[in-house]
């Protein structure tokens, strides 16, 4: 819709551009389509403007400063830890199913 109007262009117009009919234009532009990239670069192209894509990495989902911080430990010491952090998860999972009665 942005790179449309940025064309001043009317439903109509980058419908018979892209070879297709205005209502169809108006539902690749309602919220909750979902054109496949090849729709997309063609409405683009119509109206002026390229498709550019690129790779990204995105960042760690782990955090990597506590798997640092177990590596510090001995092994008796993160097992302990790891004995510690199951007995928490048990009683607040005893908690959970005891306020769900």
């Amino acid at each position: 819709m942005a790179a449309r109007r940025a064309a001043g262009m009317t439903q109509a117009e980058l419908a018979d551009a892209v070879g297709t009919t205005q209502p169809a234009v108006a539902r690749l532009e309602a919220r909750g389509s979902n054109p496949t990239i090849g729709t997309v670069e063609r409405i683009l192209n119509a109206t002026g403007h390229n498709l550019e894509l690129s790779l990204a990495p995105h960042g760690s989902r782990v955090d990597e400063s506590q798997i640092r911080e177990l590596l510090r430990l001995t092994p008796s010491e993160r097992l302990a830890a790891f004995t510690a952090s199951y007995r928490k998860m048990r009683d607040l999972l005893g908690q959970v199913h005891r306020a769900q009665r």
